[in-house]
């Protein structure tokens, strides 16, 4: 989806820095044209040569170079590009953005450039916490620059925190993101994903087994064809996609308002495992043991129907592809659901204990239509992801 695209890409001083080496090589290995600058800094730490083998072009440097400002290089280098990224982008770099500092060759292609700009913040803890950064960063997301991280972990420093550089996979996926290329463009799809959390105390709940997988994988195959991503999601097992809008939940009731407050799309995609159940009485104390050996009473109440609900509401989404998870018959039950629920497909699966996809990074899918059941091969997730995403296209964008 990146083949033919052109990334201008600022390095900037710090450890970091080593990470954008990769970067660039494997965006050239997506057909991406990648034009690198460095600040002073960042050769302290990798070398022009270096970055411009790997890049296989010019490496700029210096605002004052004669031949290139002749034809006012700085102004076209700013431009000519699709997207700008800062990678990493110190405390110094996102300092100088906010308040438009234009003193180097980084700075001025900011202050020049009439394109996106995506930003990979990459700085000790105590750098990227500081009230001055904060401050900054406001300043930045207020001025529509895209943000990918910083991750929490182990730094070079010796320190544990957030402040750590993304890491080069989810940089890559947040410039597709950016760019918004694909046969989803200007389309926005709404998709659920993970367990609920159904409280019987404070600290006690019902659950299942879903680690949200799927959807997550779903989500980020639907934001590589370009689709704007409302992803709406449970306490999953798994990290959330870059480059999608992040409404995290618990309980069913709070996904329903959720989901309604995301509406309009023109697809939806209920990946979630939703408790149909929750407790009625569930306790705003800790519940203990009084010695009885009785177990407490506890009382159900049926959950908000989802799918349902969304499937014959009047916001209704173009296309309402529901999951069915189900451990016998299969197909009869998943195409009972899709005419009791009323939504236009159907993702079935078996997730009996021995098939191992419940929790697993494989699933074998069941597409129910009206057009009838069409079986898929057991695949990894995230190629079940792609070829379902590619699907929800055809029929949304055809």
């Amino acid at each position: 989806m990146l083949a033919g695209k052109r990334i201008l890409l600022i390095i900037g001083g710090g450890i970091a820095a080593f990470k954008s080496l990769d970067l660039i090589r494997r965006l050239r290995d997506q057909g991406v044209k990648v034009t690198p600058v460095l600040t002073k800094a960042a050769e302290e730490f990798v070398t022009p040569l270096s970055t411009s083998a790997l890049a296989a072009e010019k490496v700029y440097r210096d605002l004052f170079d004669l031949t290139d400002e002749a034809e006012m290089g700085h102004i076209e280098l700013s431009r000519a590009a699709d997207l700008v990224v800062v990678a990493p982008t110190t405390a110094d770099l996102m300092a100088k953005m906010a308040h438009g500092h234009a003193n180097d060759l980084a700075s001025t292609l900011l202050m020049a450039t009439d394109k996106r700009v995506l930003i990979a913040p990459a700085m000790n803890v105590r750098m990227w916490e500081h009230p001055a950064t904060q401050r900054n960063l406001a300043i930045l997301t207020g001025d529509d620059v895209l943000v990918v991280g910083p991750d929490e972990g182990n730094m070079a420093c010796g320190e544990y925190g957030p402040g750590r550089m993304a890491e080069v996979p989810d940089i890559i996926a947040a410039i597709g993101a950016a760019l918004g290329e694909g046969p989803l463009k200007r389309r926005h799809v709404l998709v659920t994903s993970g367990p609920t959390h159904e409280p019987i105390d404070p600290v006690r709940y019902i659950a299942n087994r879903s680690s949200g997988a799927q959807g997550t994988a779903l989500a980020a195959a639907l934001r590589d064809l370009g689709a704007r991503v409302t992803f709406v999601t449970g306490p999953a097992d798994v990290r959330p996609p870059i480059g999608v809008e992040i409404v995290a939940i618990e309980t069913a009731a709070q996904m329903l308002d959720a989901v309604e407050a995301a509406l309009p799309a023109d697809a939806a995609v209920f990946a979630a495992a939703v408790a149909d159940w929750r407790v009625e009485n569930a306790s705003e104390s800790k519940m203990k043991k009084d010695g009885s050996g009785q177990a407490p009473a506890l009382s159900f109440a049926e959950n908000p129907d989802i799918l349902a609900t969304i499937s014959k509401g009047q916001s209704r989404p173009g296309l309402v592809v529901g999951f069915a998870a189900e451990t016998d018959d299969v197909v009869a039950n998943a195409t009972a659901k899709r005419a009791r629920k009323g939504c236009d497909w159907i993702v079935a699966n078996d997730v009996s204990p021995e098939t191992g996809i419940m929790g697993g990074d494989e699933n074998r899918i069941v597409l129910i239509s009206q057009d009838g059941a069409e079986d898929w091969p057991r695949l990894p997730k995230d190629e079940v992801a792609r070829r379902l995403a590619q699907r929800i296209a055809d029929a949304v964008a055809g």
